[in-house]
């Protein structure tokens, strides 16, 4: 663990990993190839203001290990500050790394900012099951320790990191999922799975608890997309936390949710087999207009697998209110068949197979032209011919969805042409100001990572564009932009 930098960070601006007030943005290639092994993985840092652009992989010094083929290096990203010196620290997920001769176990590296930009200052701090090592258990093949990462800082001040484990085996079975939390400046830690004291809904095998994770300073959500909800086998569901340590030695539960638990008059709220609700969570920090902070939660949660009606797997999301309190109430049931909403749900569209949700300004009373939530569907055509095209509809989180609504799809918003496989919206993020919006899976040209505004509207363009071969960023045909932050 480093000491403070010598030299001080500029604090207060998201994403910046040299400390010099302006935002950077962390690029993740986990299919790249370094020092000639396949699919090693690498995180290329652009620096904000034009200052240049960082590759980091395991290869870097100061980063522990070394690049493997396979291994995936940035699959997930979080970003937060551990050691509170006012630059921000990269937490990367490699939930393909081999621990000696245990394939895939998984592993995770904390890589620290400083004024001479990320990486190059501290020597990295890593993370990975084993007694020696501060979230015990052992290593296991196909664990995917790292598979989904999430982060912040608590409002009483110390960091956090939640790191989900979503292929580890125990006594219910395999795949029944774990996450490790990891606190403080020390790297205290402890390991959670559903047995844990206080849990919603007990571990059971392909519960995949931890396959995906999200976090604010108030809150953090886990997924677990293969939750049987009674007989309802791969229905999901999701738990809540405080990240605060209890009496009982972990972060604090407060609820689980699921499909069913209420079902009302709607049929599409019933759990079913496949749903997976919980597959995307997402988290961003809510002032209402009763308080004088950002004091709550919205708490999104995708269900890809929803058949709405007879369309199987169009997709579904769930808005939530997540108050100080720790009370919980519904605020959306989101389809693209809502009133006035662009497009129309379809079959396969999975709709919610990824969420980034994002407040503008969450120091001030929130509207819904500062709350806004984007929501992939990867499996969105736009013609017989681009099959899987995809997409991604942004939706205001508070008040009417169809209200000021927008779609972006490759060739309107999105600087691509429509072709098939192309998976748009697999890969979207909160960017502070922006949307991030990734396009992995090409065409080659059509490679990148642009950002819009929040209230882009329907085929609107991009401000900023991160591509291969410009701006600094060597050309390549990796998977740029899988993971954005």
């Amino acid at each position: 663990m480093p000491a403070e930098a010598a030299a001080a960070c500029t604090a207060g601006t998201q994403a910046d990993f040299n400390g010099d007030g302006v935002r950077d943005t962390a690029i993740a290639e986990p299919d790249a190839t370094v020092a000639g092994h396949a699919r090693a993985g690498l995180v290329r840092i652009v620096l904000g203001g034009g200052k240049g652009v960082v590759e980091i992989s395991q290869d870097t010094p100061n980063v522990a290990d070394g690049a493997e083929d396979g291994d995936q290096f940035g699959y997930s990203l979080a970003v937060y500050d551990v050691n509170k010196d006012g630059c921000s620290d990269l937490a990367v997920g490699i939930p393909y790394e081999d621990v000696g001769t245990v394939m895939d176990a998984g592993y995770v590296q904390v890589i620290y900012g400083s004024t001479t930009a990320v990486g190059s200052e501290f020597r990295s701090s890593g993370f990975v099951q084993g007694a020696a090592y501060p979230l015990g258990d052992v290593p296991e093949a196909d664990d995917w320790f790292g598979y989904a990462l999430a982060a912040g800082t608590s409002s009483t001040g110390f960091p956090f990191l939640v790191i989900g484990i979503p292929g580890e085996d125990g006594t219910a079975g395999a795949d029944m999922g774990m996450v490790g939390y990891v606190y403080g400046p020390e790297h205290d830690a402890v390991s959670v799975t559903q047995d844990s004291a206080g849990m919603w809904e007990e571990a059971e095998a392909y519960d995949r608890f931890g396959a995906s994770v999200a976090a604010t300073d108030r809150h953090f959500v886990v997924g677990a997309p293969g939750e049987s909800i009674g007989t309802v086998t791969f229905a999901g569901g999701v738990q809540v936390f405080q990240p605060s340590i209890n009496a009982d030695g972990v972060p604090n539960p407060l609820f689980g949710l699921g499909q069913a638990r209420t079902v009302g008059t709607n049929p599409d709220l019933a759990a079913e087999t496949d749903d997976q609700y919980g597959t995307a969570v997402s988290l961003t920090p809510y002032r209402p207009s009763t308080a004088t902070s950002p004091t709550d939660s919205m708490l999104t949660v995708g269900v890809p697998g929803e058949d709405l009606g007879p369309t199987a797997d169009a997709g579904a999301v769930s808005v939530y209110q997540i108050t100080a309190a720790g009370t919980l109430s519904e605020t959306q049931w989101l389809t693209q068949d809502a009133a006035d909403v662009d497009e129309t749900a379809e079959e396969y569209d999975y709709f919610g197979q990824r969420l980034a949700a994002g407040n503008t300004n969450p120091a001030a009373v929130a509207t819904a032209s500062t709350m806004r939530l984007a929501v992939g569907a990867p499996g969105e055509e736009t013609d017989a011919d681009a099959r899987d095209a995809g997409a991604v509809q942004v939706f205001p989180l508070l008040g009417a969805p169809g209200a000021t609504d927008s779609l972006l799809l490759p060739g309107s918003g999105i600087p691509s042409a429509a072709a098939a496989r192309q998976f748009a919206g697999i890969s979207i993020a909160a960017g502070g100001p922006s949307l991030y919006v990734g396009m992995p899976y090409g065409p080659v040209s059509g490679k990148a990572v642009y950002a819009f505004p929040w209230t882009v509207a329907s085929g609107g363009a991009p401000t900023q564009t991160w591509k291969p071969g410009d701006g600094g960023i060597p050309a390549g045909a990796g998977a740029f932009g899988a993971t954005v932050r």
